[in-house]
């Protein structure tokens, strides 16, 4: 078991020390590289949410999934259409597949590939208009500084958590999804969350602080409610992981939960507020 767990510890590290440089790599390039990696994880992300799915039913194919897929990040990416009337035009075309499958329910068929369907492509879209819609440069800072914030609420609130949270009341979070999360951790990750965001605008003059700070505050909020809503999506198909696509993190869905929860915000903050 404990050598189960060492290798499963340098998988992690290894992906670690490989993909947060490349990652960071792609954020700084931008253009076609960012929407081609972004889309990838998005076609991964959308595959994992049908394999889910197909526990619980019979979802439409795969391959219609990851082609409706593939077109709205296009669409995000170099926009051809509204995004209404894609949905729209995908709405259809998934009914008119549902009529000639002969098995399961069409309310569960549906129902169990739609909103994973919408959610990943919705939020990976905010991601890519985030960081690609913003000829001034502001959208770098801003999917720079969610990815910080995102990554240092974790940190924080398992290390917090774990180590000085049993101190404490040690109250469950939401044990119903996720019995290891404590108020503790959430305070703590709230706190690492808002304390990178406030360095992140010392290292960055040209970002206002306020904008900083109030990214980090909504980062530290939202970030549990991500991995809540995958971990909801898991229990109800009885699985671990959402794949194992990532050696020692499972997979894009379990690794990139939060970020995908958080996104819509952080876009909305950037270019509804004028931030």
């Amino acid at each position: 078991m404990s050598k189960l767990l060492s290798v499963n510890l340098l998988q992690r590290v290894l992906v670690a020390v490989v993909g947060i440089p490349f990652l960071l790599w792609m954020i700084k390039l931008g253009g076609i590289c960012f929407f081609a990696f972004f889309s990838l994880l998005a076609l991964l992300a959308v595959f994992e949410f049908h394999r889910l799915a197909r526990h619980k039913a019979n979802p439409p194919p795969l391959w219609v999934a990851l082609v409706i897929t593939g077109l709205l990040q296009l669409n995000f990416y170099a926009p051809f259409a509204e995004v209404w009337e894609l949905l729209l035009a995908f709405m259809i075309a998934l009914l008119l597949i549902e009529l000639f499958t002969k098995e399961g329910s069409a309310q569960l068929n549906l129902g169990s590939l739609l909103p994973g369907l919408l959610y990943v492509n919705l939020s990976f879209g905010s991601l890519q208009r985030l960081r690609l819609g913003s000829p001034d440069g502001t959208g770098e800072i801003m999917v720079f500084l969610l990815f910080l914030c995102v990554w240092s609420a974790d940190i924080f609130a398992y290390f917090g958590g774990s180590t000085l949270g049993g101190r404490f009341i040690h109250r469950k979070l939401f044990e119903r999804l996720s019995p290891h999360k404590t108020w503790e951790g959430f305070l703590f990750g709230l706190g690492g969350s808002v304390v990178s965001a406030a360095i992140y605008a010392r290292f960055v003059p040209e970002f206002p602080l306020s904008v900083a700070l109030l990214t980090g505050v909504l980062i530290g909020l939202c970030s549990p409610a991500g991995d809540l809503v995958e971990s909801m999506f898991k229990r109800d198909a009885g699985v671990k992981d959402s794949s194992g696509l990532i050696p020692g993190h499972g997979g894009v869905l379990d690794r990139f939960d939060t970020i995908i929860f958080v996104s819509p915000f952080i876009y909305y903050l950037a270019f509804h507020l004028h931030f």
